[in-house]
């Protein structure tokens, strides 16, 4: 079941007990987003392929950078986009992310829940993830992220409501000043978990230590959110297919299951193959490379996106590789005088 559903579906409150005192804590938890997920409006589920190729222009070498933030925008003022863990966790590992102690398996899900400005240029998301098959399995993010697409250098993005829960700015230092993150994105715990570690009274190694681990489940997602809304505002846009639910809820009300949500499937544009020819000749008599992969690339000149995919270089006995380049062409918003943002 798609993890939009089962949040949907969701009535089980994330509570925690105190064991020393035995006190307990309801947290914001999935179950509280259950009417969010059943009245947003778009709900995106990312193929395994669109996956692998959002995460790899991501993370790719040259990709992180601000070169097309002016291309960025969230499509609506609200949305849920949903992706198959295995498929996002094998593309992380290959651009060095460790993975996580626990994998969730082939059936895991991950999700992100938007509120943008009308503009799609600011707003505030939470992710969630599944790692199991009950309502006790259903996780969401301790801390949430506020962003402002149009924030200047040396400026701080404005958080889209009076929470004044201090803001933490996560920071690639191989990326220096291109570093899309520090610039545009600040994170804050929720309030109800932000209340809950402060009557904790933790020590500063302990304070240090949980926001790294509510970090690593939130940020490592926002690129790959953002090359995803890069590639839906090419001209050629994505595949997408909306599938037929209603004979299926129809089965579902007679056996008393509760309907199932209306979604969008987006699938990975068609990449031209990396083809390997079969001759394989030396066209030289300078020594072949051995046989390596080459990361992936972005680069932007105007309105076109030159993405250079990941392939293999080197003498493999395969031949060479011929190819590996993909335009898109981006059609340019036009410029609208928007209201400011309620959320």
């Amino acid at each position: 079941m798609r993890l939009a559903d089962r949040i949907a579906q969701c009535r089980t409150p994330f509570v925690v007990q105190n064991l020393t005192n035995a006190a307990v804590t309801r947290l914001s938890g999935a179950a509280d987003f259950a009417a969010d997920l059943a009245q947003c409006p778009i709900r995106y589920v990312l193929s395994d392929e669109l996956t692998r190729l959002c995460t790899a222009l991501a993370y790719s070498k040259g990709a992180r950078n601000l070169a097309c933030a002016d291309l960025l925008r969230v499509p609506a003022e609200r949305v849920w986009i949903e992706w198959c863990d295995a498929a996002w966790l094998s593309e992380l590992q290959l651009y060095g992310f460790k993975p996580p102690g626990k994998p969730a398996g082939a059936s895991g899900r991950r999700g992100v829940l938007i509120r943008a400005s009308p503009d799609g240029r600011r707003g505030l998301l939470r992710t969630f993830w599944s790692t199991g098959e009950t309502d006790y399995d259903l996780l969401a993010s301790s801390m949430e992220a506020y962003f402002d697409l149009d924030t200047e250098e040396g400026e701080e993005p404005d958080p889209p409501d009076r929470h004044d829960q201090p803001a933490i700015c996560v920071s690639d230092s191989s990326s220096q000043d291109s570093d899309i993150l520090r610039r545009y994105f600040r994170f804050r715990y929720e309030r109800s978990w932000a209340e809950y570690y402060r009557r904790a009274v933790l020590t500063a190694a302990q304070e240090q230590a949980i926001a790294r681990h509510a970090l690593g489940t939130l940020a490592a997602d926002i690129p790959v959110l953002l090359a995803f809304f890069l590639l839906l505002s090419t001209r050629t846009g994505l595949p997408q297919r909306t599938p037929e639910l209603e004979r299926l809820n129809r089965s579902r009300a007679r056996a008393g299951k509760a309907a199932l949500l209306e979604h969008i499937e987006v699938l990975s544009p068609v990449l031209r193959e990396a083809h390997s020819a079969a001759n394989g000749a030396a066209l030289s008599l300078r020594r072949a490379p051995r046989l390596h992969h080459v990361r992936g690339h972005l680069v932007r000149r105007g309105a076109q996106l030159f993405w250079r995919v990941p392939h293999l270089r080197g003498n493999a006995r395969a031949g060479a590789v011929h190819t590996r380049t993909v335009t898109w062409t981006v059609d340019r918003p036009r410029k609208t005088d928007f209201g400011n943002l309620a959320v």
